[in-house]
């Protein structure tokens, strides 16, 4: 097999003159000091290993709640209040969390961060029904939360890094089996608990099982890692131009994300797409049962919309990946959730379907957003504070959105201004989109200004 600085030097060639001029992703000094052949194979399979692992764990701790969230507030005595803040903490502890994540990667290698954010996984999800009480709960709920926000942002640096000529189809992958790890636990929580015997403890706590696989692939990578740091130091002289030049960008003092007006559109468009999606998966079914469908319908198109994102998030980055501006991409998405919102208000029992497939479509605009975060940064450090600020602000602007649909919904007594308010926002999300697509980088622009 070619080592990755053949490899590396073959994909710059099929880059623009201005990202052929720049330093390799970082990261580059880690995995290009690894044999060739059967030890490199190994290495790189427990790389897609790890991130197919992690990537299904990224999301069973919110929506495996969401299926048993009456059981969960009556076993607690949770009130509705306490019960409408657990709702709202995921996004807030991906903002407040994912921040951290760059540096961390910084310090103990992206790698490593990952492990322990699967292990934290593991923890807070084995021990959060049995904390003994709704702060317990919380805390608990918090520290999975933070494993999952902190392995957000570095997955794409774990993609960038090992996979910097295969961004798009290992992005898709990554986001499919996100979107698998999603619907999942969804559809399968609570039947799974009925044939626990009905424990609502035991149906929470058996996805840790799942979280505890995670950690395994990325802890021999974690050793390799460390055993290689100080012959890497001690080879200098024997480094090749692309490893050293990684290494020089790597001891390049952070970039000023806030000067980069492509970051700052990346965020928006971040955040309105995971506001649309937060309102998509909390309301979508009222919106459907207010309009006479039974409840049971109701679970399944919204199941429909979530499902449409497992094939969808692998062909998506695939072919966003092939063009220099993503711009069409993100029009086609938004036209589609726009013509899914205008369903919703005309006829949302008559179409009901076609309308949850539209919908399906429009949320799709996640793994375009995570694969604009590879392609909009030059070097792995770049693509870490990229990620961890698009996510973190763009976690920060999706925290209203379903809480203001709430408040119209309670006082218009209909559906008409929510809806309107989610196609009014659809608008901006495709102008910023259009602007995150374009083709340059965080680097240029930063530098530039």
């Amino acid at each position: 097999m070619a080592s990755e600085e053949t490899r590396a030097v073959d994909t710059r060639t099929a880059m623009s003159p201005t990202e052929r001029d720049t330093p390799a992703p970082v990261g580059a000094s880690e995995t290009t000091t690894l044999e060739k052949g059967p030890a490199r194979v190994w290495a790189t399979r427990l790389v897609v290993a790890g991130i197919v692992l992690s990537a299904v764990n990224l999301r069973p701790a919110i929506t495996s709640l969401g299926a048993l969230l009456e059981e969960v507030r009556d076993g607690l005595g949770m009130s509705g209040s306490v019960a409408g803040l657990l709702t709202s903490v995921p996004p807030l502890c991906f903002a407040v969390f994912g921040v951290m994540a760059p540096r961390l990667a910084r310090r103990f290698g992206p790698a490593a961060v990952v492990c322990a954010g699967m292990a934290a996984i593991f923890t807070g999800l084995l021990i959060r029904p049995y904390a003994g009480g709704t702060a317990g709960f919380l805390a608990a709920s918090a520290l999975a939360l933070m494993g999952i926000a902190v392995s957000n942002v570095l997955m794409p640096v774990i993609v960038k890094r090992w996979f910097p000529d295969r961004v798009g189809s290992m992005t898709g992958l990554y986001s499919m089996v996100l979107a698998l790890g999603t619907s999942l636990p969804a559809a399968v929580t609570v039947p799974m608990t009925h044939a626990l015997g009905g424990n609502w403890k035991l149906g929470l706590a058996v996805w840790a099982v799942l979280a505890a696989a995670a950690v395994v692939p990325w802890i021999p990578l974690v050793r390799e890692g460390r055993e290689r740091s100080v012959p890497a130091a001690r080879s200098a002289k024997a480094q090749t131009p692309a490893s050293a030049s990684a290494r020089a960008a790597e001891e390049q003092p952070p970039l000023r994300i806030t000067r980069s007006r492509t970051a700052w559109a990346l965020a928006v468009f971040f955040g309105l797409q995971a506001t649309a999606a937060y309102i998509t998966m909390g309301w979508m079914p009222q919106i459907f049962r207010d309009a006479g469908v039974s409840a049971g319908t109701a679970g399944l198109l919204l199941a429909v919309t979530m499902v449409m994102g497992v094939p969808l998030a692998f062909v998506i980055p695939r072919i966003a990946a092939r063009l220099p501006h993503q711009g069409p991409i993100v029009l086609v998405l938004g036209v589609c959730g726009l013509a899914g919102y205008a369903g919703l208000y005309l006829a949302p029992a008559a179409g009901a379907w076609a309308w949850a497939l539209l919908l399906g479509i429009a949320n799709c605009a996640f793994p375009l957003a995570l694969t604009m975060v590879g392609m909009r940064a030059r070097s792995g450090p770049g693509v870490a504070q990229l990620s961890a600020f698009a996510q973190s602000t763009g976690y920060l602007i999706s925290i209203p959105g379903p809480l203001l649909v709430g408040v119209l919904y309670q006082h218009s007594g209909g559906w008409g201004l929510p809806i309107a308010l989610m196609a009014g926002l659809m608008v901006p999300q495709m102008v910023v989109g259009v602007l995150a697509g374009r083709d340059r980088t965080v680097e240029a622009e930063a530098a530039a200004r």
